[in-house]
Order: structure tokens, then sequence, then C-alpha cells
């Protein structure tokens, strides 16, 4: 197979659908859908089942996929020395994290790094689902708990506590409670408020993601769990639990195992190390 071909059937697989690796590949769906039939045709077997749109790799599909994600690798360590990145911290780093994490903590303090590295550029990506580290859907990783699966390398980071907040504009009164909605009660938060709020005012607001929350306790809607790393220092907020706080939760840092070692990577490595176990951000 040649290696335009292999890439073709590596976005596939990576994509599970024609219009998605169409997108990844930047052509048009039916081109994709051509060149897809002249390859099992040459080889004389099928490289994906087809069930509901969705497309599912073959035995021989995923052997071809694991050829060309090897490819990929040697291309890009290739273009990686031809370039000069293996000893410059310079290139483009891809994190994703939990959108809380992400917009109110990594975000508002990318100024360092991006200072201390001119060349160094970043893709953020905010996202409740996990991108996958072997697929190199990202290279580095912000994940609660530690994974089961897909983990590449992977170390606890923090422990991050979370106490109960309400909006400073409130009254020093039992604020509604902000909980989450059913398919996110499995959430330690959300299981820790489940009890609390027996025999108590529960709002009208249920949310599926804690920046949601935030926003809500922000706005005056009501009382929630938060992480003290977010709302601690948020002159909006006030904290209505005292002494510890009600709950930890962990996040574990995974990076993908091909590009550790890369100067561009750890810098990002380091930079988050920093912001998560300085006192200041505890």
């Amino acid at each position: 197979m040649e290696w335009n071909s292999l890439q073709l059937v590596l976005a596939i697989s990576r994509s599970e659908s024609l219009s998605a690796a169409a997108r990844r590949l930047a052509i048009d769906q039916t081109t994709v859908s051509r060149r897809l039939k002249a390859i099992e045709a040459d080889l004389g077997t099928a490289l994906f089942s087809r069930t509901d749109g969705q497309l599912t790799p073959t035995e021989a599909g995923e052997r071809a996929a694991v050829a060309a994600q090897a490819m990929e690798v040697t291309a890009g360590k290739l273009q990686e020395h031809l370039m000069g990145t293996l000893q410059e911290c310079e290139g483009t780093v891809r994190i994703t994290a939990v959108p809380i994490l992400m917009n109110s903590h990594l975000i508002p303090r990318l100024d360092d790094l991006m200072a201390k590295h001119p060349r160094l550029q970043l893709e953020t990506i905010a996202e409740t689902g996990n991108l996958s580290l072997s697929r190199r859907e990202t290279d580095l990783a912000l994940r609660f708990a530690r994974p089961q699966k897909d983990a590449g390398l992977c170390r606890r980071l923090a422990d991050l506590p979370y106490s109960l907040y309400s909006a400073t504009s409130n009254p020093a009164r039992a604020m509604p409670w902000i909980t989450y909605e059913e398919t996110h009660a499995h959430l330690p938060q959300a299981r820790w408020m489940s009890k609390q709020t027996e025999g108590a005012t529960v709002g009208r607001l249920r949310v599926n993601d804690a920046e949601s929350a935030l926003a809500a306790v922000r706005s005056g809607l009501g009382q929630t769990l938060l992480p003290d790393i977010v709302a601690g220092n948020d002159p909006l907020l006030q904290r209505v639990t005292v002494g510890t706080a009600v709950l930890t939760r962990e996040v574990w840092l995974l990076v993908h195992p091909e590009v550790r070692q890369l100067p561009r990577v750890q810098a990002v490595i380091d930079w988050i190390d920093e912001i998560f176990v300085s006192p200041a951000q505890r």
C-alpha cells in the first residue's frame, strides 16, 4: 500500500465515519469513499465494516492502521529533526482538559508560558470527553481519576479540594442548591450534594458541567460545590463551608510517549506542574 492509502485508512479508523475522515483530510466525502473502495479492491479484502453509517476496522483494517500509525510517527520524528525542533522549544503542543480547568485555570495563566517560549504554539481543547492519545488526537491530557485505558504515560498531578460556594452578593441565608442532571449524578460532587439536599431547598437548575455550575453561582442562582483552585480567589464568590474541603478529586496528567521527550512538550508539562502545585494555587 502507498503512504497516501495508509493515511486514508488511518484517518478513517480515527474518525469512524467517511464524513469525519473527509474533514480530517480536507477532502470531500465522495473522494474518501471512492479511494477506500479502490484500496479494498486492490487488496481483495474489506478494511472496514459498515453499520448505521459507522465504520469499524476489520482485522485487516486494524493491521493497516497500526502500520500507518508507525509510519506517521517515523515521519513525524524525521520532520522534527529536519526542522530542528528536537533541540528547541518550538512547534505546536495540543492539550485537552475539562472546560472548568481549561477555561478558568489554565488559559488565564498562559501568558507566562507564551512569554517564556515565543516560538511555542498551543492548541487548547476544552472537552468533557476523553480525546485519544494513542490516536494522536492530543499530546497532553488532564483528567479526573486514574485512566483505565489509553493512558500513555500518566501520573497523578494534584489533588483538587472542593468546597461549597455561593455569590458574594447573596445574603447570609441558605441558598437553593445547583445540582447535576441525572446523567452526571455519578460525579463525586453530585453524589455529595445529593446527600446534603435531603429536605433542603433544591434549585430549579440542574447542570451537566462544572463550568455551567460556576456561571450559575456567579449569577446568584444558588450554591454548589466547586474546586478551590478555581473558586477560591474569585471575587464574585464566597466560600460557604468552613475548615477543610468537603471532598477531593485527583487530577492526572497524561502524555503520549512518542512526544514526551520533546522540549516543547516538556516546557508545557513544567508549566502545568507549576500552576497546579504552587501554594498560591492550592
